[in-house]
């Protein structure tokens, strides 16, 4: 089949999972029942045994893409001298327990007559598990054995070459063919037919679903399309059973073409957490912040020693233990494939200040914090106290053994003092005055050890002269003020060795701390939309505008980002990452309340 641009893809989803939708109408990622469950689909990973359902016009000449208004259903446009098609794909809103998690595919020709080929060949478990094939009147049954999928639709359908089924037909003007694809049961058929008004209805539901929910949103600035479409997306990537935020629907996009920088994201961060409920509450879906902080709450309980794991999966669980799917060539033989993630088992004490900066957050714009959720709190305080000194990985998670990294110290901070905060605030009992002592200790530590006199700027870690994308939270989360000399210093100098144009790299390999990895990567495009807050802190707002308007110009065509920008503008890494999301809508809101008072 060939591999599609990462960026050439929207993403369709229930809010227990997501697929990738190329514009060649190609699904060619999808995971059943969760986000972290084995794939059915997964020829994004290998385009020959990976698995896909491909829907398109036998011959036409380009495609476009978009998503109905303030909708994540997604229409494919296929433009040929024959005439114009479209392709509507949609997951109706899983709402209840035993309810199929369906797949609706509705191909309609709008004007002149169009052939369509259809194939849908799943690869299960990551294409580790073999199936049959099992056609009758209503569509086809894919088995198996510990799970199976029903495909159905009026189209006649034939077994195809390597266990798929797919037919050829064709369509005037007006006239319409339909494929619903669901998990179902073990002596379950395919389904029954979905009928025309039947499909109206369950698409009227889906629009009416997302219309709704974005409708609450607060934000009216000036880039309110742009905001909404990355809140829809986000929404997308929330799991709605836990209201855990995975960190990307996907797994193995490489941040490097045939590199080995290829992850699984299809968790839930501690470290998104702040910025998950800032973004969120800003712009007014503060339930989805309080589901978020309910997942959050669970965690911090479920800690016995106040040591927190970097990443936990979207029900919970601890353990997410990571091995390579060698089978599986990788993106463009980028291998190799990695499932599970061994970041989980890293000391990254960073965290600690994304955990107590939501935690703050939340008590002050969402609900107080109750006393049970605040002794677990001070657990995590006092471990925090007596060990912020540790080296750790650090926030970019790296391999390469650990370090006395500023942000991590910078963000330990951040957890004391936003602490002491909520305890003075509510009158709740923390401390003795050790919290206060120990943030005091860490600030002065910042200042004489991360600070390079000879560089004139902070640096990764202490001891070091290589610059840090991370950096540019120090002003982010008030360690420092936005215009202090030492912080402008440091800007200066991170835009002029990591910046090209808006686009921020982490850090310069050569020079950096060794991520155990080779190679190098693409820019990274939260430290792009951390830095137009950055600017708009400084009171540069013209400088920021343009870096902001830039990077909207980076997105794909349905405004939807990886998590880097390659040196030919190309996406990288999963796809869309929730974390980039989070921070355009967080610089875009700074940004407009700052035009708004300038």
């Amino acid at each position: 089949m060939g591999y599609l641009p990462i960026e050439d893809h929207g993403v369709i989803g229930d809010l227990h999972t997501a697929a990738l939708v190329g514009t060649d109408g190609t699904i060619d990622w999808l995971c059943l029942p969760a986000f972290d469950s084995p794939s059915v689909f997964c020829s994004i990973l290998d385009d020959e045994k990976g698995g896909h359902f491909s829907l398109r016009p036998t011959d036409y000449v380009r495609s476009q893409q978009l998503y109905l208004p303030d909708t994540n259903v997604l229409l494919t446009r296929f433009l040929s001298p024959q005439g114009v098609a479209e392709v509507l794909d949609f997951m109706p809103i899983h709402t209840g327990h035993g309810e199929r998690h369906r797949l609706v595919r509705n191909a309609r020709v709008i004007r002149g007559e169009m052939t369509f080929e259809v194939e849908c060949r799943p690869a299960f478990d990551y294409a580790r598990c073999p199936h049959t094939v099992s056609t009758g009147k209503t569509g086809v049954v894919f088995d198996c054995g510990n799970f199976r999928l029903g495909l159905t639709t009026n189209i006649p359908l034939k077994e195809t070459n390597g266990g798929g089924a797919g037919a050829r037909f064709t369509l005037g003007a007006g006239e319409r063919a339909t494929f619903v694809l669901a998990d179902i049961g073990e002596n379950e058929g395919p389904g029954d037919i979905l009928s025309p008004p039947e499909f109206e209805e369950l698409l009227g539901r889906t629009l009416t679903y997302w219309r709704r929910w974005i409708s609450r949103s607060t934000y009216g600035g000036q880039w309110r399309e742009v905001v909404n479409r990355s809140a829809l997306a986000l929404k997308l990537m929330v799991y709605d059973p836990t209201g855990a935020l995975v960190a990307a629907p996907t797994m193995g996009l490489p941040e490097r073409i045939g590199g080995e920088r290829n992850w699984d994201y299809r968790y839930t961060w501690l470290r998104d957490a702040a910025f998950a409920l800032y973004a969120l509450m800003a712009v007014g879906f503060e339930e989805e912040a309080g589901n978020f902080m309910g997942w959050l709450r669970d965690r911090c309980a479920q800690d016995r020693d106040g040591l927190l794991q970097p990443l936990y999966g979207i029900d919970g669980r601890k353990d997410i233990e990571e091995s390579a799917l060698d089978h599986l060539s990788g993106y463009m033989n980028s291998g190799p494939v990695r499932l599970g993630n061994a970041a989980y088992e890293q000391i990254q004490l960073d965290l600690y200040g994304a955990v107590l900066d939501a935690a703050y957050l939340y008590n002050k714009h969402g609900a107080p914090l109750d006393y049970d959720l605040w002794q677990n709190v001070r657990k995590i305080l006092d471990w925090l106290s007596d060990n912020w000194q540790r080296p750790d990985e650090g926030m970019w998670e790296v391999r390469g053994g650990k370090r006395q990294f500023v942000s991590s110290k910078v963000m330990c901070w951040v957890a004391l003092e936003r602490g002491i905060r909520i305890a003075r605030q509510r009158g709740l009992p923390g401390g003795d005055g050790h919290w206060i002592s120990e943030r005091d200790r860490i600030y002065e530590e910042v200042m004489a050890k991360g600070w390079n006199p000879q560089r004139k700027s902070f640096v990764q870690f202490y001891g070091s002269d290589a610059l840090d994308a991370s950096l540019l939270l120090m002003p982010l989360v008030k360690f420092v003020g936005p215009t202090d000399p030492r912080w402008l210093a440091t800007l200066d100098l991170i835009q002029k060795e990591l910046t090209h144009d808006t686009l921020v790299d982490r850090y310069l390999n050569a020079e950096a701390a060794p991520d155990g990895l080779a190679g190098d990567e693409g820019s990274f495009s939260i430290c792009s939309f951390w830095l137009v807050e950055c600017l708009t802190r400084a009171g540069k707002l013209d400088e920021a505008r343009l870096a902001l308007e830039k990077m909207f110009s980076y997105a794909n065509h349905l405004g939807l980002y990886a998590e880097e920008i390659g040196t030919s503008g190309e996406a990288l890494g999963n796809f869309p990452q929730a974390f980039t999301h989070l921070s355009l809508i967080s610089a875009a809101v700074h940004l407009d309340r700052a035009l708004h008072h300038s």
